[in-house]
């Protein structure tokens, strides 16, 4: 890995790509195949650009870890904390991440980590002092990197509705919300 940089406009589609890879190999034994297939990175990527996540004045930042040949291995997206997972109501108290991917070729070999390490740095820079995040109750292994990181399960929860095609009804899966100290995180080991 060369560097972990914030984003620019042009990493929309990289994003997208290792957000919906991310998403299919991570959550395959956890939502239906069929929700899976469908995801479209272009799709996905122009989702990006029209919410202006790369935009200086986006409440919400992206960092990415680049490879040595600049290839999108992961990224991790930060700010202020969203009441009830809506980017409209935000708790400027705490600070969340709102997600952490990489490429499945490269879990295991420290992006993920290092991804970890830069978002906590570039919180604390920025005055915060805690930090919130939900990941699925199924998602087994990102709740071992996350506690492993010194996050614990706060005993709050939450139910994301994934939504199917065919008129069927949304498929409810429950979320777990972790937190700590930033300071506890980052004297954290490398592990």
């Amino acid at each position: 890995m060369r560097a972990i940089d914030p984003e620019v406009p042009d990493d929309a589609l990289a994003i997208a790509e290792v957000h919906v890879r991310g998403w299919q190999a991570g959550y395959a034994e956890i939502m239906p195949a069929e929700v899976l297939e469908r995801l479209n990175v272009a799709a996905w990527a122009q989702r990006r650009r029209d919410l202006g996540t790369a935009e200086p004045d986006h409440p919400f930042r992206t960092l990415v870890a680049r490879g040595d040949d600049e290839t999108v291995l992961g990224f991790c997206t930060v700010g202020p904390y969203r009441i009830d997972q809506d980017p409209d109501r935000l708790d400027h108290r705490y600070a969340e991440i709102l997600g952490l991917y990489v490429r499945p070729e490269q879990w295991s070999t420290g992006v993920g980590r290092r991804l970890l390490a830069a978002s906590v740095a570039e919180l604390t820079s920025l005055g915060w002092t805690e930090l919130r995040l939900w990941v699925l109750a199924d998602n087994l292994r990102a709740r071992r990197f996350y506690e492993r990181a010194g996050l614990v399960a706060d005993g709050e929860r939450s139910t994301y509705e994934l939504q199917r095609s065919g008129g069927r009804p949304a498929l409810g899966l429950v979320e777990l919300r972790y937190a700590a100290r930033l300071g506890e995180l980052a004297g954290a080991p490398d592990r």
